[in-house]
């Protein structure tokens, strides 16, 4: 590799919150699947967008996920979804929010990125924007399931405000991705549900650039998870951005973000961030958040605090780290198909 050419990555995350025990499992087996699908992608066509947009494509069909398919309802038990899309070389902008019957809400995005003047289409201008563009329709009813339903009766009987977490009590979450290529061109990719509970037309973090996510090829980029109305106050995904430019390593630059989202405005969150030289950053102060990488060989994942897993072509590592010791490590056979 040239000296000036960065190692790819696409890194994604699969939700931050009070993630459930019995989410862990079908959440992690999504995210290993969507990052070897978005990695796979990359590699056939070397496209950045293109891989990411896969990745987040996967986990909108997934139930296991608060995007697409799996998303959380409204009061009125509606579906309205957000997606963002951020290229990094000329910050170009695709969100929507509000959207309806359609099952990939970043391809929407993607689509107002590349084929209109604007930045952001809502409710039902971005469903009609979508139709003229021959994005596949669906019903609602292909879109619910059963533990979105349930989550919101038990919003709606216990009369809770929208969520102390993002996840709340449904147990699914945002989905996001980021990523850079050899050549260090940047994009970040954001889709959700929003929180159960929500008011009809509430507009989350997701769709806001420098909230839900963000990218630029000179710095880095982020896609943000967690409690979306304090995330959109605090900016999250702009100040980590600038927290990078001012020195910081990409974790250090979530951290701060994060913790300081926490100590100013409340509510807990998660970030995924990849920096023009393409080191990962990767931090949460929820109790639990989803996340992958690949690069070279190796797959990394996790969802606990300190956790780190780690799979090679011919084997899987398990590595728990606290404090930067090693204090537990375990090699099983894996198949050599594993991308």
């Amino acid at each position: 590799m040239a000296e000036n050419q960065v190692e790819p990555i696409i890194l994604i995350h699969g939700g931050a919150g009070d993630i459930p025990e019995s989410k862990v499992q079908g959440k992690l087996d999504g995210i290993r699947k969507a990052v070897r699908l978005g990695h796979k992608k990359f590699l056939e066509t070397g496209c950045v967008l293109g891989g990411t947009q896969a990745a987040i494509e996967y986990m909108e069909e997934d139930d296991n996920f608060n995007a697409g398919r799996g998303s959380v309802l409204t009061t009125e038990g509606e579906i309205e979804m957000e997606a963002l899309i951020v290229d990094g070389k000329d910050i170009k902008v695709g969100s929507v929010t509000g959207v309806k019957n359609i099952l990939h809400p970043i391809a929407l995005a993607r689509l107002v990125m590349e084929k209109t003047p604007h930045g952001i289409l809502s409710g039902d201008g971005a469903n009609e924007f979508g139709l003229r563009m021959g994005l596949p329709q669906v019903s609602e009813c292909d879109l619910i399931t059963e533990t979105a339903r349930s989550a919101l009766e038990k919003f709606l009987r216990e009369g809770k405000d929208p969520n102390v977490t993002e996840i709340g009590s449904s147990g699914v979450g945002t989905v996001g991705a980021v990523a850079v290529d050899a050549r260090g061109h940047m994009v970040s990719c954001t889709s959700t549900g929003g929180i159960t509970g929500k008011m009809k037309g509430r507009v989350g973090d997701t769709p806001i650039p420098g909230s839900g996510g963000y990218a630029d090829d000179n710095i880095g980029s982020v896609s943000t998870t967690g409690h979306g109305d304090s995330i959109l106050r605090y900016c999250v995904a702009h100040r980590i951005l600038n927290y990078i430019e001012q020195g910081l390593s990409a974790t250090e630059a979530s951290q701060k973000a994060l913790d300081g989202m926490a100590a100013r405005v409340g509510k807990t969150a998660g970030a995924i961030t990849v920096t023009k030289t393409g080191e990962v950053g990767i931090y949460f102060n929820s109790q639990k958040m989803a996340w992958a990488y690949i690069r070279g060989n190796k797959l990394h994942y996790g969802i606990q605090p300190g956790q780190e897993v780690v799979l090679y072509h011919k084997e899987i590592v398990v590595i728990i780290k606290r404090n930067k010791n090693w204090l537990n490590m375990c090699i099983i056979n894996l198949d050599k198909n594993w991308l």
